[in-house]
């Protein structure tokens, strides 16, 4: 009864939210009766015009909201419903209340009986929560069925294709798109309107009208004995034959329970593909039109009866049960690896905290430790220091005599260390004092060699610039003498490249020596601050020694910078090898 009253819940809820306008949740109690008078006339459930009223005569003249209207649908209709009315009378009634409203105005490929099919079985396979939705696997299982009712071949991949542009704001499509998806012909193209149609018609008996199996056969008289052709309509727990498959005029019923059986028959009396349906009461035999068709009939009614013998449902609610429980499972399984999920993360933040709060223990702990073995250690060096100073002034007493007798010995052995002392100052003074005059010479014929570079580089440009212009004055001679002139060009343009390029190994060589100088200018910084090192240990043992300065004998050459450190003789030496290399090059 429980499935049921899902079912009737689904349909009645499109009512409902289809007599909702304003879409603000609430319908006035006038509609509500008139809801509530139809829905007990297909229910076939005695209608009480008064319970309404009663139910909500606490409420104002106000509309009803659906939570409102639950409890007395509930009590007074749901309740009260029998497995004894029309299931397509009932929702065609919900349907018509709420078709207008929702349907897509969009041309559809597919009829308004097609449309109302359609959404028969999304109430079948929607979810059991509100808004109802049908889930995309859902939705894959009814294409399916459609695509094969219609002869066809799934197309996974288009499928694939049309889930990954769906919308991940949504759970799933509403009745009226699902009905626009399928009318849409996205998954039935090359089909016309009709195979269309037999395809929603077929699956809508299989899901919602239970049939099992149907098909033309021939089936004997009990009376005449004559065989005539029926349509076969096979559910559940019956076979209905009627005239044709219009259904319009039936024929009879076999009612099947956990004892019947089905047993195939020799071909007899001109009849072939015989097979017999033994019930309590009666046996009926019926000739199918090939083999194929007899064993799926006689496969069909075997399963038929070994459900009922098991107590099962048809094999698609039962199939629908096992999808939604394992959505649910699913659903279920995923919850609880989020839950598990969250208390991991939560011990983990749980645990950082404590590793954290452990952190800063040990930190305070070390610093505490830290300081006190400070503390030990500067104990430890007080005592050390008082222990020390006491083993001193010990030691002091002790050997105050014995210092006396050895006062002579040390002011000698004293005075013999400062004297050695003094003399290696003094051989490192000298020595400094050579690496200053060194560079200082260095220093000076770098300056020489610069200043003379220098004045041959601006004779040099001189000669260049006479050359010049006598070669701008001889361009200015007369047309006679133009052919000597251009000789005479040639030749001081040969001279005047032979000038550039001895100008441009001066302008190299100019640059050595400005290198050569910084070099020695360096070193000459590194004597000059050896020296005075020297000096000022020299200037602290001045009461010891007299420090006597090298000099030189022969006259010094004055420059800008002073006294320099080589003689005349020693310049003209390094001009002249200069010359000499200048003269190789």
């Amino acid at each position: 009864m429980g499935g049921l009253k899902d079912e009737l819940l689904k349909a009645i809820w499109h009512a409902f939210t289809a007599l909702d306008l304003d879409r603000s949740g609430k319908v006035s109690k006038s509609q509500l009766k008139v809801l509530s008078h139809n829905l007990c006339t297909v229910l076939k459930v005695p209608h009480d015009p008064v319970a309404l009223e009663e139910h909500f005569r606490d409420d104002d003249e106000g509309p009803v909201s659906n939570q409102g209207y639950m409890p007395y649908l509930n009590k007074f209709i749901l309740e009260k419903v029998q497995d004894n009315f029309d299931k397509i009378e009932f929702n065609r009634m919900c349907w018509t209340l709420c078709v207008k409203k929702n349907l897509t105005k969009n041309p559809l490929l597919i009829t308004e009986e097609d449309a109302f099919k359609v959404w028969v079985i999304f109430n079948f396979l929607s979810e059991d929560k509100y808004p109802l939705l049908i889930v995309p696997e859902e939705i894959e299982y009814l294409l399916k069925k459609l695509t094969e009712a219609m002869g066809g071949g799934w197309q996974q991949e288009q499928f694939e294709h049309y889930k990954i542009n769906f919308d991940d704001s949504k759970d799933g499509l509403s009745a009226w798109e699902l009905i626009e998806l399928v009318g849409n012909g996205q998954f039935s193209k090359g089909m016309d309107r009709q195979t269309v149609s037999m395809a929603i018609n077929e699956v809508f008996n299989e899901l919602i009208l239970d049939v099992l199996k149907q098909g033309y056969m021939m089936k004997k008289g009990h009376k005449r004995k004559n065989w005539t052709e029926r349509w076969f309509v096979l559910k559940p727990n019956i076979i209905s034959y009627y005239v044709s498959e219009d259904l319009k005029d039936k024929k009879g019923d076999i009612l099947l329970d956990q004892n019947c059986c089905v047993e195939s028959l020799p071909d007899k009396d001109g009849k072939k593909c015989l097979f017999l349906i033994k019930c309590f009461d009666k046996t009926f035999e019926i000739s199918a039109s090939d083999k194929k068709k007899k064993q799926e009939w006689i496969q069909a009614i075997h399963s038929t009866v070994h459900l009922l013998k098991l107590g099962s449902p048809p094999p698609h609610k039962e199939a629908r049960q096992r999808r939604k429980e394992l959505r649910r499972k699913l659903l279920a399984e995923q919850e609880e690896l989020e839950r598990q999920m969250k208390e991991l993360q939560a011990a983990n933040e749980n645990k950082q905290q404590e590793l954290e709060s452990v952190r800063k223990k040990l930190e305070e702990a070390a610093s505490r430790a830290a300081d006190e073995e400070k503390k030990r250690l500067q104990t430890q060096a007080e005592l050390q220091t008082r222990f020390s100073t006491e083993l001193e002034r010990e030691k002091l007493i002790r050997q105050q005599m014995e210092e006396q007798v050895a006062q002579k010995s040390s002011e000698l052995e004293q005075y013999l260390q400062r004297v050695r002392e003094l003399e290696d100052m003094y051989l490192k003074l000298q020595e400094a004092l050579e690496d200053e005059r060194q560079a200082r010479q260095d220093e000076e014929t770098v300056r020489k060699l610069q200043a003379r570079l220098l004045e041959e580089e601006s004779s040099k440009r001189a000669e260049l610039e006479k050359w010049h212009l006598a070669q701008q004055q001889a361009i200015q001679t007369t047309e006679a003498e133009k052919q000597e002139l251009e000789q005479q060009r040639v030749l001081k343009e040969q001279a005047l490249q032979e000038a550039m390029a001895q100008l441009e190994q001066l302008e190299l060589e100019r640059k050595q020596a400005l290198e050569q100088y910084e070099g020695v200018k360096k070193k000459l910084e590194m004597a000059t601050n050896t020296t005075k090192s020297w000096k000022d240990k020299v200037a602290h043992h001045e009461g010891l020694i007299r420090l006597i300065e090298p000099g030189s004998k022969k006259p010094h050459l004055i420059t800008n910078w002073g006294p320099a450190a080589f003689t005349q003789a020693e310049l003209e030496e390094r001009e002249k090898s200069w010359k000499e290399k200048r003269t190789t090059e």
